[in-house]
């Protein structure tokens, strides 16, 4: 009887610890989410460099009007509420605007689960019902249903199909605006006069047709004719040297600012420059990280490095022009592997040809001049993976999955850890050696199981899309948003596996193990009453991302932090400050959807079995919502060549079904596990409904692909543009066309302030002279060495 008894105590604990922590987590973030909105209400009109840098720009078509204006101090959460998601699209482009209407989408979803949930399933799970030692959380959950009230489940049965109908209705109109809007974007003046729109990038290209005249004849047949084309056969190189030209410049206004800073300090006059400082000019070693090497003058080392890469620069443009026309005979040479591709940049006058070009079978050979994209941008193109053959593309591939799969397997163990650290009181029921858990004081016990294990998985989980990254390079995608689109599938797998199935799994068995043990021909029932109790842990994850994490993005400590120690520390040139003080930040799409799409599916799953979920995802999808349209309008700024169009958003969309189909599963599991009173499959019913679900979810997810997938890449015929409006925006055209767009020229401007001594104009006449453009524009420098910027860099676009 005693240890019946101990067995039971056990299991009360259990249930305590849970909503313990629950409760414990939801109070410390409440509190932190009200006192990040006070202290941002308090600081955000004195620290406009923090929360609207792009109020403050300096290129008008990156700045945005105040928040607030001249309106009152408590006025932002009703502007903020008032902004219009288009706003988001024409300051930040397609990927943010998709991004924020994924989030409304999302909040539009969860409200209706709230209400409806809340309504029937509440009641439904606790009234009249009590199963075993569950109490508070743990009544509303499936898993409070007793055996003899199974016919309750009809109502979750209800509550599924409305569910996942609701989420059809909201996709399907969501497509239609995707599709929409993007072809309005696509086909927006200032999209269709920029080169970007009109610009085809294909690589695999064989050395029979790696020159402009044999892609001409190629092409000749497509409406418009091509305005321009560059290959980049034997211009590797290029990447390299305008990195190394840019490390130049920075070195130079480091070391020229520091002279000048220096100099004000001691009060020199500039005739005694070259007599009574030359020993005092700043210096450094060659070797490798300056530790060792010739002890060269740092100014006199830059100009001459920076000079060097220019001329190697316009030695190789001269070497691409003067090939730029001559026909290679088209000869197979060896074997497939040993052909030398290379790719090409093709310009079409007309808009609609460059989309014509991209769906073309382009070569008789497998996988040659196979990869293909549109509406590129040569600030998107990742240089280095152009060349490789793809062959070797097709084995990149392969190896770069085969560690992503690799990474997903042996990341189980912490995962697993952290799962079994959300359930230490059922670990203190089961094994008798770690009762001494039993001691610890229940506000710890919630800290250790309820907040600590999320914030460990956070912590964790920060290490892995920079290996995911890596290898999406790796794998050899041509552009950063061809990068960002496969970290995003490949992150968003991870982030199911291990934030989701690894968790719910090692959790729900932990809380069934006490009676598992006692009586182990009860599996089945025992699973269907525990594995809801998992919900614990995700309700403690949800609450912690859509409270800490809206107040972390609302306040933005780590950005408040990283401004002051930049500017103490790195605030030294003119650039380095400009950049701290006006630059805007920018959000990575490969990480930053899978983050929300993975809430999304925990909700969907969860949103039957646990609906205490609904409201709170619908609470943080709301907020974010609101959040996100306020940064990307008055905080990030995206680049505008990287932006896809909205691509990131079907694969969103894809997302949400595999919360769908983990949704359905799990609740056929549990209906066909249920057994009532006399040990009788009584929700067998539901469950073959559920599997009926199942086979329509999957049919309309077909559906949606078949309807819409081909609207996602190309630009159709009845949206063609003629070659006459084309030419129309001819002075973006005739700028980024001078030079081949791999070769980065004009070399960027040096940059020193203007001091009271006369020395920066000595010093920019110097550096002139050994060929290195330089500027003292915008920038100034008092007595005591401080630099104060007061306009954009002179090389700004």
């Amino acid at each position: 009887m005693s240890q019946a008894h101990g067995g039971r105590v056990g299991e009360e604990q259990v249930d305590t610890a849970s909503t313990s922590s629950f409760l414990a987590t939801l109070s410390l973030n409440a509190i932190v989410f009200v006192a990040a909105i006070g202290l941002f209400t308090v600081t955000r009109p004195h620290l406009k460099s923090i929360y609207e840098p792009r109020a403050s720009v300096h290129l008008d078509s990156k700045r945005a009007a105040p928040l607030t204006g001249s309106r009152s101090l408590l006025y932002w959460p009703i502007a903020m509420y008032n902004i219009d998601c288009r706003l988001v699209l024409d300051k930040n482009g397609a990927d943010a605007y998709f991004f924020v209407r994924f989030l409304r989408m999302k909040a539009r979803i969860f409200f209706a689960l709230w209400i409806i949930s809340w309504a029937i399933l509440l009641p439904l799970t606790s009234a009249g019902s009590h199963v075993g030692t569950n109490s508070q959380l743990d009544r509303f959950t499936m898993g409070n249903v007793q055996p003899d009230k199974l016919v309750r489940y009809w109502a979750h049965l209800m509550c599924t199909w409305i569910f996942t109908f609701w989420v059809f209705h909201n996709v399907w109109r969501e497509m239609q605006h995707f599709i929409l809007i993007r072809q309005e974007y696509l086909t927006s003046p200032s999209r269709t006069g920029s080169i970007q729109a009109h610009t085809f990038l294909v690589t695999g290209v064989p050395a029979s047709y790696s020159n402009p005249a044999a892609l001409r004849e190629l092409f000749k047949d497509l409406s418009g004719g091509i305005l321009n084309i560059w290959t980049t056969s034997g211009l590797e190189l290029i990447p390299n040297i305008a990195h190394r030209r840019m490390a130049a410049i920075t070195k130079l206004e480091a070391a020229v600012t520091k002279f000048l800073a220096m100099a004000a300090r001691e009060n020199a006059g500039s005739g005694q420059l070259e007599t009574t400082t030359k020993s005092q000019r700043p210096s450094h070693r060659v070797g490798i990280f300056g530790f060792w090497g010739k002890k060269v003058d740092s100014i006199e080392w830059a100009c001459s490095e920076i000079a060097t890469c220019n001329r190697l620069l316009a030695q190789i443009s001269r070497d691409s022009a003067d090939d730029h026309f001559k026909t290679r005979p088209r000869t197979a040479g060896g074997g497939i592997l040993s052909w030398k591709t290379c790719a090409a940049f093709i310009t079409f006058n007309s808009r609609i040809s460059a989309h014509m070009a991209s769906k073309a079978l382009l070569h008789h050979k497998p996988y040659l001049m196979s990869a293909k994209y549109v509406d590129v941008s040569w600030k998107d193109v990742v240089w280095n993976n152009l060349n490789q053959n793809p062959y070797e593309l097709k084995l990149r591939m392969l190896v770069s999955y085969a560690a992503t799969t690799a990474l997903i397997i042996f990341w189980t163990v912490p995962a697993a850890s952290i799962g079994l650290a959300s359930s230490l009181p059922s670990l203190a029921a089961t094994a008798p050696w770690l009762s001494w858990i039993d001691m610890i004081p229940t506000w710890v016990m919630g800290f250790l199981s309820g907040i600590l294990p999320p914030v460990l998985l956070a912590a964790v989980m920060m290490l892995v899309p920079l290996s995911l990254r890596s290898l999406a390079v790796f794998e050899g995608k041509p552009t950063q948003s061809a990068v960002e689109l496969s970290l995003m599938t490949r992150f968003f797998m991870f982030q199911v596996v291990h934030s989701f199935l690894i968790i719910t799994v090692s959790s729900g068995i932990v809380a069934a193990l006490p009676g598992l043990l006692r009586a182990p021909t009860s599996v089945p029932t025992l699973l269907a009453q525990r594995l809801p109790q998992a919900s614990t842990f995700f309700l403690t994850f949800t609450v912690l991302r859509g409270l800490s994490g809206a107040a972390n993005g609302l306040l933005q400590i780590g950005p408040l932090i990283l401004y002051h120690t930049k500017l103490f520390m790195l605030g030294s040139t003119p650039r380095s400050i400009y950049a701290i003080k006006y630059g805007s930040r920018s959000v990575q799409w490969g990480t930053l959807f899978p983050d929300f799409t993975l809430l999304a599916v925990i909700g969907l799953v969860y949103s039957v079995i646990s609906p205490i979920i609904n409201g709170i995802a619908c609470f943080a999808f709301f907020v974010f919502y609101h959040l996100y349209k306020y940064l990307l309008v008055w905080q990030f700024a995206q680049p505008r060549g990287s932006d896809s169009g909205g691509q990131f958003f079907p694969r969103a969309v894809g997302h949400i079904f595999v919360g769908l189909y983990i949704h359905q599963i799990c609740m056929a599991g549990l209906f066909f596990l249920a057994r009532d009173e006399r040990n009788y499959p009584a929700s067998a019913p539901q469950g073959v409904l559920i599997s009926v679900l199942l086979v329509l979810t999957i049919l309309f997810q077909h559906f949606i692909n078949d309807s819409f997938g081909p609207l996602h890449h190309g630009l159709p015929l009845t949206l063609a543009d003629s070659p006459r409006e084309t030419h129309g925006s001819g002075e973006n055209w005739s700028r980024e066309n001078d030079f081949h767009p791999i070769i980065p020229t004009p070399s960027p401007i040096a940059w020193f302030p203007n001091d009271l001594l006369g020395l920066a104009l000595m010093q920019a006449k110097n550096c002139h002279d050994a060929g290195v453009n330089c500027s003292l524009q915008n920038a100034e420098m008092n007595a005591k060495g401080r630099v104060k910027v007061t306009g954009p860099p002179p090389d700004l676009e």
